[in-house]
């Protein structure tokens, strides 16, 4: 099995209706994304070529845009979202998001409130030979 290395993006910073009261939906706040990708960086490392690993960049931009519409209740479902877009590349293996809800309506003092979920790709597993279909006997 080969080791995989990480590409993070942390920090990122998006403004968005997300939440389950309504006044979040209305007035919207802050919200703060890390992403995590494992997968295997030597081929771009080896030729120097940006097109054989992923372009943080370009995955914030999209992590961005995921991350203001549609508004959903839960972060749970919004890390959900951004996690399966990062799969959505050919490259990565396994991915981890956590998406941090600094402004959470809650009537104590707190830190942070955050969701992270982790998701890798489905792996192929061994291909079972399909069994014949059972022959049916004239009538």
């Amino acid at each position: 099995m080969t080791e995989l290395d990480r590409i993070e993006l942390r920090g990122l910073r998006v403004f968005a209706r997300h939440g389950v009261l309504d006044s979040e939906r209305v007035s919207g706040q802050e919200f703060v994304i890390d992403a995590v990708l494992w997968l295997d960086t030597r081929p771009a490392a080896e030729s120097d070529d940006l097109s054989k690993t992923v372009d943080y960049g370009a995955l914030a931009n999209r992590l961005v845009r995921l991350a203001e519409k549609p508004p959903v209740r839960l972060i749970e479902t919004l890390a959900g979202r951004l996690a399966a877009d990062c799969l959505s590349e050919p490259l990565v293996a396994e991915v981890e998001i956590t998406v941090h809800k600094p402004q959470a309506p809650i009537d104590h003092p707190f830190g942070d409130v955050a969701v992270a979920v982790r998701r890798a790709r489905p792996s192929p597993g061994p291909q079972q030979p399909t069994p014949p279909s059972p022959r049916r006997r004239p009538a």
